[in-house]
């Protein structure tokens, strides 16, 4: 069966209603998956018009009610905006929408009423000023989820990274490095990997320090102390895990096939790779959240300064929605 996709509109004053509808008129998500479109339906049909797309609206208030073919928009309309919100500016309601969207497609993901959720962009102004204060996506759907350890993951074409650290500064991204965070990250990409269906996770992990510190010749045996115990951690369990590994060669290797997954030691040894392999295959994932929820989401923000002139790509979101279908668990 295509697993089903709960796609969250985002911000309804950017380009999330647009992206979508580009990217749910191509055959291809239909071959591999049922989108579901959590949001609000006169923005959608607004947003058909601008885009000269012709579709047709399913609107349902289950994902079983759902036609899942091209052509037609399976909608969970939420009904909470004006059809003639403002385009490109920042709204209250429109962060307050883009927050109960995102809590309708978790209630349906703990309910297992759909199989992984993908998410168009919000605006973390607008969220705020909608009465949400959190910092974005993630935090938002681990308090909703009531999870704890949760981690960033990041993928391009052959290439998967999660991280130990993400938005913080380098010496204090050292600094919260630990065993048991090691341990915990590692933990969270092999369960994640296996309930997507990899037979045998292999995972390698980057060293903290120029050549993984090459036996104390740099840096302070970050390695020894951060790293290598949780990774024995690990091992003992019979996780397939190798490292602490020199990061100037390990991201080649993982591209040609050694490893599927590298856990980074902070946010610009994980992202800059990705970013080399594409901004447009980009996807931002979410892992570690309670239930084995995956969520996926677009490597981009709301563009409010092109909402609304067709000008937006659809080719994130569609990365994002094969990402949701990859790693939506098979169990």
């Amino acid at each position: 069966m295509r697993p089903i996709i709960g796609i969250t509109m985002g911000d309804a004053a950017g380009v999330g209603p647009e992206v979508i509808l580009k990217a749910l008129q191509s055959a291809e998500v239909y071959q591999q998956s049922r989108p579901v479109v959590i949001g609000d339906a006169k923005i959608l049909q607004r947003e058909a018009k601008n885009i000269n797309a012709s579709l047709e609206f399913n609107i349902i208030k289950q994902p079983s009610e759902g036609i899942y073919e091209t052509g037609t928009i399976d909608c969970i309309d939420l009904d909470l905006l004006p059809e003639d919100l403002p385009y490109g500016e920042v709204a209250a309601e429109a962060g307050h929408a883009a927050f109960c969207f995102i809590k309708e497609a978790v209630a349906l993901a703990m309910d297992k009423k759909i199989n992984a959720i993908c998410t168009a962009p919000l605006n973390k102004e607008a969220l705020h000023k909608g009465g949400h204060l959190y910092p974005g996506h993630t935090e938002i759907l681990a308090d909703l989820t009531g999870t704890e350890d949760y981690s960033m993951m990041l993928s391009a074409p052959n290439l998967k990274v999660i991280h130990l650290t993400t938005h913080v500064g380098l010496i204090e991204a050292v600094n919260r490095i630990n065993p048991e965070r090691t341990y915990k990250v590692i933990k969270l990409a092999h369960d994640t990997l296996k309930r997507a269906g990899y037979e045998k996770v292999k995972i390698a992990v980057c060293g903290i320090n120029p050549h993984a510190g090459e036996n104390g010749l740099f840096g302070n045996g970050e390695e020894e102390e951060k790293l290598a115990p949780g990774i024995e951690k690990a091992q003992k369990e019979g996780i397939e895990v190798s490292g602490p590994l020199p990061a100037d060669t390990l991201f080649f290797r993982t591209v040609r096939g050694d490893f599927d997954i590298v856990v980074a030691c902070y946010h610009d040894q994980g992202h800059g790779p990705i970013k080399v392999l594409g901004l447009e295959a980009g996807v931002n994932i979410t892992v570690g959240l309670r239930n084995g929820i995956v969520r996926t989401s677009v490597d981009h923000g709301t563009a409010f300064d092109i909402a609304g002139k067709n000008l937006a790509d659809k080719g994130s979101l569609i990365e994002a929605i094969k990402m949701a279908v990859d790693l939506a668990p098979k169990e």
